[in-house]
């Protein structure tokens, strides 16, 4: 079952997708717009693409676990990527993802005026080994 996990921003969204088999992450890419409905379009179009089963949404709560107004925009837009995909996404809490991307990205040597170009990919490959993990028996 591929799955595919989605970090949603107001300039760019991050996407990851599961191998086949659901257990390790294999395609990676961000979509650049502000527009939501652009998003969700090529979403969808890589939902078809992909042959994604699965969605997981990036959900951002504060640090104290309560939402914010970024987490009602979130949820708008799960609607939206429903209503368009046919998959329910499921809201996964994404605390800390991106912190934690910009840390892989300077550990990994990159400099820090190129982590813009592929911070959120690797933000949704961590909201979906988070979701994978959480998923597996072992």
């Amino acid at each position: 079952m591929r799955i595919m996990a989605i970090d949603y921003g107001d300039a760019r969204t991050g996407v990851a997708i599961s191998d086949p088999t659901g257990l390790l992450t294999g395609f990676t890419t961000v979509i650049h717009t502000r527009n939501p409905e652009t998003a969700v379009q090529k979403l969808t179009e890589l939902v078809h693409a992909h042959q994604v089963e699965q969605l997981v949404l990036g959900l951002p709560r504060n640090m104290d676990g309560t939402e914010g107004p970024r987490a009602a925009l979130c949820r708008a837009f799960a609607h939206r990527l429903e209503a368009a995909s046919g998959l329910k996404p499921v809201l996964w809490d994404e605390r800390r993802t991106t912190v934690e991307a910009h840390n892989i990205l300077h550990a990994s040597g990159k400099p820090m005026k190129r982590h813009k170009q592929t911070v959120d990919a690797v933000a949704a490959s961590l909201i979906l080994e988070g979701y994978l993990r959480f998923r597996s028996p072992f």
